[in-house]
């Protein structure tokens, strides 16, 4: 039986929403800031996907490390919010849900929350890795964001 759980990071940058949904949507252009990615393929997009894509990750487990491939498709982008599923073996989903708001000053607020879903005995290493790994590509995503050039 999976076990889920889910946690939440938010990143104001002052940026436009547009800027925003083009980054938190490409995930090719997130590969040099999420710690655990080391390749992005893009791929057709699935059935009811906007964009599709090949991840592979570089994960340690104790004092060793392997790689994993997983499939991640971009189903919603629009100005008010993004969302992205991703689904590895075994059994094991990761779903991003990215808000978009506007604030005072020209911040655009992302509120984001995760949701992973994996088997039992993967669960905890899955969610902390997860969880770890999605707080650091938070403050890049704001760093970046916040370094995008205003029209």
């Amino acid at each position: 039986m999976p076990k889920q759980d889910t946690f939440h990071y938010t990143v104001q940058a002052r940026c436009s929403r547009a800027d925003a949904v083009r980054l938190f949507a490409d995930l090719s252009a997130q590969a040099d800031l999420h710690p655990l990615i080391i390749r992005v393929e893009p791929r057709p997009a699935r059935p009811g996907a906007l964009r599709s894509y090949t991840i592979s990750d570089r994960l340690a487990w104790g004092p060793f490390t392997f790689r994993t491939s997983y499939q991640a498709d971009i189903l919603t982008a629009n100005e008010d919010e993004v969302v992205a599923v991703a689904r590895q073996w075994p059994n094991t989903t990761v779903r991003n849900h990215a808000r978009l708001s506007s604030e005072p000053d020209g911040i655009t607020r992302v509120d984001v929350q995760i949701t992973l879903s994996a088997p039992g005995p993967l669960f905890a290493y899955a969610f902390r890795q997860a969880r770890t790994a999605h707080l650091a590509l938070g403050s890049r995503l704001q760093a970046k964001l916040d370094a995008t050039p205003t029209a």
